[in-house]
């Protein structure tokens, strides 16, 4: 098992910040947002995109898959009553001379073997895609 610990405080009205290890970040708390820092719902996003970068990093190796570059776009669709994500859209960009069937494989292992993607999966509709940066 693995384990891990984020702490988290509020700096004032305006944002908090969170922790782990050597890192931290300023969390957008202020109830009237601010441009400057990720919201939850975006904290929640970028999460998902970092197991995907992260994914990508860990079995590409296994599968000899040849990249020179990745991106990762996400759409996030919240409700208002009551509050929670209902969708999660992300599509994947690949720098690479793989076939398309590679391309297919690679975005299986992604979604198969993501932390945080079987983790939202089991409560958030997730679809992804993934395409040849050309």
């Amino acid at each position: 098992m693995l384990e891990y610990q984020v702490s988290a405080r509020r700096l004032d009205a305006h944002g908090s910040q969170a922790a782990a290890k050597d890192a931290s970040l300023i969390i957008d708390t202020d109830l009237a947002g601010r441009r400057d820092a990720f919201n939850p719902a975006e904290l929640l996003l970028a999460s998902l995109a970092a197991c995907i970068l992260k994914g990508v990093e860990r079995v590409a190796p296994m599968l000899d898959f040849a990249f020179t570059g990745i991106s990762v776009t996400l759409h996030g669709i919240r409700q208002d009553a009551p509050p929670k994500m209902l969708s999660i859209d992300y599509a994947v960009t690949v720098d690479t001379t793989e076939s398309d069937q590679r391309l297919a494989l690679l975005l299986r292992n992604i979604q198969k073997y993501g932390t945080i993607h079987n983790t939202l999966a089991a409560s958030v509709a997730i679809t992804g895609t993934i395409s040849r940066k050309g």
